[in-house]
């Protein structure tokens, strides 16, 4: 797990071997992205819905992580899906590029792995996209929600899933269990 003690006393052993390179990592400086996401990722290990684990695959590139939401209740309790978020350099200023890994039903989510949620848009059109005020604490929340308060099948991404639960609720949610047998088994 990384902490934000253990990258400041990185930090601090490098500065005290490299006095002259104050602020810089290797040789270089440290990015505005990169300073911001030490902080976040600290916040996050206080503040992240019980339902979701975060999986740094390499410590030392904190701006790519694996997220595995494990919905409690709904139509996807039982399921395990994982995501993929990617934070580009110029983070804060434009959101994070996220991609569901996990093949499931949902209107909201293709089976591609987009993503419909309005904090992910640079620009959206209800006001509620992203702005440099929002942080990755946000976008799990958000990404979580997906699958409780935050769908939505009036304004769908998958079509298909949208309208089959409009015309068959029952039937959607068997499809929603099958995809979890075939996709998102825990």
């Amino acid at each position: 797990m990384i902490t934000l003690s253990k990258l400041k006393k990185e930090a601090e052993e490098r500065k005290g071997k490299n006095s002259h390179t104050d602020g810089l990592v290797s040789g270089r400086r440290v990015s505005v992205r990169d300073r911001l996401l030490v902080k976040e990722i600290q916040d996050m290990e206080f503040t992240m819905p019980s339902t979701c684990k975060v999986i740094f695959e390499n410590p030392n590139e904190l701006h790519k992580f694996d997220l595995s939401v494990i919905p409690e209740e709904g139509y996807w309790q039982d399921g395990k899906f994982h995501f993929v978020v990617d934070i580009p350099e110029d983070y804060n200023m434009v959101p994070p590029k996220v991609k569901c890994l996990t093949r499931l039903w949902h209107p909201n989510i293709s089976e591609g792995g987009e993503i419909c949620l309005s904090l992910l848009r640079q620009n959206s059109i209800d006001g509620m996209g992203w702005a440099p005020t929002r942080t990755l604490n946000d976008v799990i929340w958000g990404l979580n929600s997906l699958f409780t308060d935050l769908l939505n099948f009036e304004d769908p991404l998958n079509n298909d899933a949208a309208e089959h639960y409009q015309k068959d609720k029952d039937g959607f949610k068997l499809k929603v269990k099958e995809y979890i047998q075939q996709h998102a088994k825990r």
